[in-house]
């Protein structure tokens, strides 16, 4: 067989003034300045309106712009660096003020078939799932489900209340002494139950980080962390090294459910 070639593709309209839009950004506008309505940025463009809402529409999906009702289009700021590792629950008092974690609510049943899989149970063995939310100065960028085996917890107390429950999982593991982790990262979209608690539509561009919890040479848990990659970068490890989110079209994520 011969070797093929790849055929040029154009450069779709909205895509090129993409571009040109985020050079002008850099060059004349600074954070939270408001851009000129549709009607100027079309005239100075040359380009139709559903061009400009196009390449803007792009533009606020990757968390470049931000849309206000009653101001118009801002410029929006760059990017928060979120830690992620052993020290990221940022129990200091400084941390802690800046970054939190929220416990939604807390719930037992039955682990999915494909949960079970992951966490090397029997379909239908009990679970705990604690759902957590992560904020930054009282915004959410990330929403958590931590899965544990109930048998993974033998003392845990049965207590009615959500948040007590929560606590009592999250304490239990602490205890269990956990002495190794893993982590991966893959781009992904937000499904409906995440979207609506990071306050976006669903389909919003989100980075998936799972992490497994090994202890006594047994996965003791797994959390699935959705955070929003509008808004965030992660960083790993003490160094600090940094990892920017990419603008890349969304690939649905194969996160636990």
């Amino acid at each position: 067989m011969g070797q093929g070639t790849l055929a040029a593709v154009a450069e779709p309209k909205y895509w090129h003034l993409r571009t040109v839009l985020l050079r002008t950004m850099d060059t004349e506008f600074s954070t939270g300045q408001v851009l000129p309505n549709e009607r100027e940025l079309s005239a100075r463009f040359g380009v139709a309106r559903a061009t400009l809402r196009q390449a803007l529409d792009q533009l606020e999906l990757e968390g470049r712009l931000v849309r206000r009702r009653g101001i118009g289009t801002l410029v929006a700021a760059p990017r928060v660096g979120i830690p992620v590792g052993g020290r990221e629950s940022g129990r200091a008092a400084a941390a802690r003020a800046a970054q939190e974690w929220k416990v939604v609510d807390c719930t037992t049943g039955p682990a999915t078939a494909a949960l079970a899989r992951t966490l090397g149970l029997a379909e239908g063995d009990q679970v705990h799932t604690v759902r957590r939310l992560r904020t930054v100065q009282g915004v959410a960028v990330a929403a958590e489900s931590l899965h544990v085996p109930s048998a993974a917890l033998p003392h845990l107390a049965v207590v009615v209340d959500g948040g007590d429950r929560a606590r009592g999982v999250l304490r239990q593991l602490e205890r269990l002494g956990v002495d190794g982790e893993s982590r991966s990262v893959e781009l992904g979209v937000a499904e409906t139950a995440e979207a609506a608690l990071l306050e976006r539509p669903p389909g919003t561009p989100v980075l998936v980080v799972t992490t497994q919890y090994v202890a006594a040479g047994r996965l003791a848990a797994i959390a699935v962390s959705t955070y929003r990659a509008d808004t965030c970068k992660l960083t790993f490890g003490e160094s600090g090294a940094t990892v920017q989110v990419a603008s890349a079209v969304p690939v649905p994520a194969a996160a636990v459910s």
